[in-house]
């Protein structure tokens, strides 16, 4: 089942050339420009670019942020200023010969109790666009650190 947008509150716009290795991706904004390259251990140049692993650890994290006020103030549970993320994004073979991707984020909640931290952490996987359209197809592990 695909979830449909209500309504289309904002539409980011990327144009990418060349692909992981060598590409380049920026925003018709241009407040966002990176080269991009395959890690060494990936088969690619390892060189100083960027990938598409990088980035979706970037997206999500910031997300889940983003998620964890949202749900933080309708639960009336102050979210630290210093609330942080560590996420990691893995990459690698899958069945019938594809690929998928893990996510785990690690979530720094700091100055909260655990029973907290826990009711913020699930609100936040259940509101967060991230959370949303992974669910099902992508291992999450979201550790509360």
């Amino acid at each position: 089942m695909v979830n449909k947008l209500e309504k289309v509150v904002y539409t980011a716009h990327a144009h990418t050339t060349g692909g992981r290795e060598g590409g380049v991706s920026r925003t018709d904004d241009g407040a966002l420009e990176v080269s991009l390259s395959t890690p060494a251990v990936m088969g690619g140049s390892g060189g100083p670019g960027t990938n598409p692993e990088q980035l979706f650890a970037v997206g999500y994290s910031a997300c889940f942020i983003g998620a964890l006020k949202a749900v933080g103030g309708k639960l009336k549970i102050r979210v630290p200023q210093d609330v942080s993320i560590d996420a990691s994004v893995s990459f690698g073979p899958i069945e019938n010969n594809a690929f998928g991707i893990a996510v785990r984020l690690e979530i720094h909640l700091p100055g909260l109790d655990p029973e907290q931290r826990r009711q913020l952490v699930d609100a936040a996987h259940h509101v967060c666009p991230y959370s949303n359209a992974s669910r099902g197809n992508v291992e999450v592990d979201l550790v509360i650190a």
